[in-house]
């Protein structure tokens, strides 16, 4: 794929390392702000981009990239997504997909009338650890609880303690515990289970936002706590599936899915499981991306988008319920 990526924060420098490994990648344009301007350039030269453009409008009419990678604060990604596709261009955009459910409908909608490729950039999906656990998951027998927590101090949380509202911690900007790092906990347990029953969210909100948060989905005889929190740590930060069988213990984030082990019910240590392939979590999704644009794989596309579209009902729920506006 010939890709335009929109953003030069963190998430771009840390995907821009796993380039030089992405065999079918041609990184043909990267796209920013003028005070980015530097930046931009410092990475076009490290990482060999084809050109940097600080407006979108003349990067579509100039560059012949195929796919655009959106990596810019969660408000924005609807309307980098949406005029990308409206140009033609494929779309992969860095969870969440959108802020607001209906933006995703949106979005969607273009999609599948116009034919292009539509993906949601989040690790846990694609990597093997997590494929090999939902093959795993049989042998727990009839699945009772999930428990998953992703619990990591922010380092952006003292400037807003101390009254400086960056966009991980902006209500209009769609930031929060939720749509920042909890988010990864509810693809994690959406791809196993899918939509659930019911959803309620509890979260501990400062200036009209949440800085962790317990979400509690209900799947009739399963029930799922996922535990999100940017105000505070846990040094322990595993997920753990009990089934009437066995138990799946996740070592480490969903984000990164590193290994997990398996017992039987009476507590033994079974397997230990790592089946990893490359150090980097993003690596395996943008491999799939690309065979995805490849093949124009658009049966993968609807299913991988239903996925999504079960994820931001459930985010949209849980908003509902603990009465949070964002965006």
């Amino acid at each position: 794929m010939k890709l335009a990526i929109i953003g030069s924060g963190m998430i771009v420098h840390d995907f821009l390392t796993i380039t030089k490994d992405l065999k079918n990648t041609e990184l043909t344009a990267i796209i920013g702000t003028k005070r980015s301007l530097d930046t931009l350039q410092e990475l076009k030269a490290q990482y060999q981009i084809g050109a940097v453009y600080t407006d979108f409008e003349t990067a579509l009419l100039d560059s012949d990239f195929d796919t655009v990678y959106v990596a810019v604060p969660n408000f924005l990604h609807y309307g980098f997504a949406k005029k990308a596709l409206e140009n033609g261009k494929n779309v992969i955009s860095e969870k969440p997909f959108t802020v607001k459910y209906s933006e995703f409908l949106d979005l969607k909608r273009i999609a599948l009338e116009k034919r292009l490729i539509l993906l949601e950039a989040i690790t846990n999906q694609y990597l093997q650890n997590y494929l090999d656990l939902k093959k795993k998951l049989p042998e727990l027998g009839d699945l009772k609880l999930i428990e998953s927590n992703y619990s990591q101090y922010s380092s952006r949380y003292d400037a807003f303690e101390a009254g400086k509202v960056l966009p991980a911690f902006d209500p209009k900007k769609g930031g929060g515990a939720l749509m920042d790092i909890n988010i990864y906990n509810v693809h994690f347990i959406v791809g196993l289970l899918g939509r659930p029953q019911s959803v309620q969210y509890l979260p501990n909100i400062e200036r009209e936002i949440d800085t962790s948060g317990i979400l509690m989905l209900d799947y009739g005889n399963t029930k799922a706590v996922a535990i999100g929190a940017k105000d505070s740590a846990s040094p322990i930060g595993k997920t753990v599936l009990q089934g009437n069988k066995g138990t799946i213990v996740v070592n480490g984030p969903t984000n990164v899915m590193s290994s997990f082990d398996v017992y039987d019910k009476d507590k033994k240590l079974l397997e230990k499981v790592d089946h990893n392939i490359y150090p980097h979590r993003m690596y395996q999704e943008f491999v799939e991306f690309e065979q995805i644009i490849q093949k124009n794989d658009l049966v993968g596309v609807a299913q991988r988008l239903q996925h999504s579209e079960d994820v931001m009902w459930v985010v949209d729920q849980a908003l509902k319920s603990a009465d949070l506006q964002l965006g």
